[in-house]
């Protein structure tokens, strides 16, 4: 009977299971949450692998860091030893010594020494590159146009890494794009690796990535002569590069000129002079019968009556400065002008032999220093000073940012008494 009323009482029973409802908002929440949490993973991913990926990178693969570059330095005068090989060194010259004689055609021997100098500059131009700075802009109607300019470039050396190429700043210094045109005329993209604002050139690196063995090969390095030796005085000369303005353009003359000196901030340049008269804006190089390099052509310091004549500074007094900028380092920056005390002034007046400072530059580290004109430096750091290019030598090693002791020598009365002081030095503007 019990299971008479449980069939009738609890048999239609059925059980139904309803779901929970659906709460939106918080899927919708737990979606966002989710989502952001995979893009803050992502993002840091990205982060890690970007921090990390150069550091395995290096120690997996290690990339080999650029050679110093390290250019020969030159003596103020010629050595004793190099007057001996003078003669045998005129022997060797390319330009051949023809004895007249009434067989030999005089039209012939002319035309024969210039071919000979017209082998040297073939030669040189091997070592000259064309640099060519891009600019685009648009005109006052909105229309978009495209600006070349171009200058010879001079092939120093490479570091393992780049090509190193000297060329005059004003041309490339707004540039969005340097182009450097190379001698099997492959066009490759460049970049101002350094500047210096006292000579107003640049070194344009190249990097070697990418081009063929073929074109490296076809880089010839300039060879430096050295400038400051008296004996070059009324030689024979080429100009190469565009001393008349024009690519590709070559000059022959005479050294006519030097021991004048362009006196700028923290360095003196020696001005070689020439009897080519050329373009007021001529650029490249002037060399000697081997095809050395003795200066650099710059008219910016030509005297009014003789802007056309090609002029050239040093390629002595660069030297330093063509290697600083090469291994990409800045120039340090004291703010002095200056000059030698000669042997003369030195016995007849009782000025101590240095750097004699003849002018500061307004707000300058020398002139935050206290250092004044008529000052004679003598010392910086352990460094003896006993002429002024022992001064400047010194800032073309030194390093922006620093704080260095400076000796000078200053007149109190009749005498000159010793005075230390700190200066810090700054980089070149």
């Amino acid at each position: 009977m019990s299971e008479n009323l449980g069939n009738t009482e609890f048999g239609n029973i059925q059980e139904k299971v309803k779901q929970r409802p659906l709460n939106r908002k918080k899927l919708l929440r737990r979606t966002i949450i989710t989502a952001s949490m995979a893009v803050i993973f992502g993002v840091l991913a990205c982060i890690t692998f970007l921090v990390l990926e150069p550091v395995f990178s290096n120690i997996l693969h290690p990339e080999e860091e650029p050679d110093l570059v390290q250019i020969p330095m030159d003596t103020d005068e010629i050595l004793p030893e190099d007057m001996i090989m003078e003669e045998d060194q005129i022997k060797e010259s390319p330009v051949q010594i023809i004895e007249h004689t009434t067989d030999v055609d005089p039209i012939s021997v002319y035309r024969d020494q210039y071919t000979d100098l017209n082998r040297v500059a073939g030669a040189v131009e091997k070592s000259i590159v064309k640099v060519t700075s891009v600019s685009q802009d648009t005109d006052w109607f909105d229309n978009f146009y495209e600006s070349k300019n171009s200058t010879p470039g001079l092939y120093i050396t490479n570091n393992n890494k780049e090509l190193l190429i000297l060329c005059r700043t004003d041309v490339i210094e707004k540039a969005e794009v340097i182009n450097v045109t190379l001698n099997d005329k492959t066009v490759v993209e460049g970049y101002i690796k350094a500047s210096d604002s006292n000579t107003g050139l640049s070194v344009v690196a190249v990097s070697m990535d990418g081009l063929a063995q073929s074109t490296t090969d076809n880089m010839i390095p300039a060879s430096l002569a050295n400038s400051r030796v008296s004996t070059i005085l009324a030689t024979p000369i080429i100009a190469v590069g565009r001393p008349y303005g024009s690519s590709e353009s070559v000059g022959y003359g005479i050294l006519t000129g030097k021991g004048s000196y362009i006196n700028l901030t923290d360095q003196n340049y020696e001005l070689l002079t020439t009897d080519i008269y050329g373009s007021s804006e001529a650029t490249g190089v002037i060399v000697n019968l081997k095809g050395e390099i003795l200066g650099i052509i710059d008219q910016s310091h030509n005297p009014t009556d003789m802007k056309n004549i090609i002029s050239a500074i040093g390629i002595s007094d660069i030297k330093r400065t063509i290697e600083r900028m090469s291994n990409g380092k800045a120039r340090a920056y004291l703010g002095i002008n200056g000059t030698d005390v000669t042997e003369e002034i030195n016995s007849s007046s009782g000025v101590p032999k240095g750097a004699f400072v003849t002018g500061i530059v307004m707000d300058s580290p020398a002139m935050n220093a206290g250092i004044q004109s008529g000052d004679v430096i003598i010392r910086i750091e352990d460094e003896q000073i006993e002429k002024y290019s022992d001064f400047t030598d010194y800032m073309e090693n030194a390093i922006p940012d620093t704080i260095v002791s400076l000796s000078l020598m200053r007149q109190s009365g009749e005498e000159y008494r010793e005075m230390e002081l700190e200066v810090i030095l700054e980089e070149m503007p």
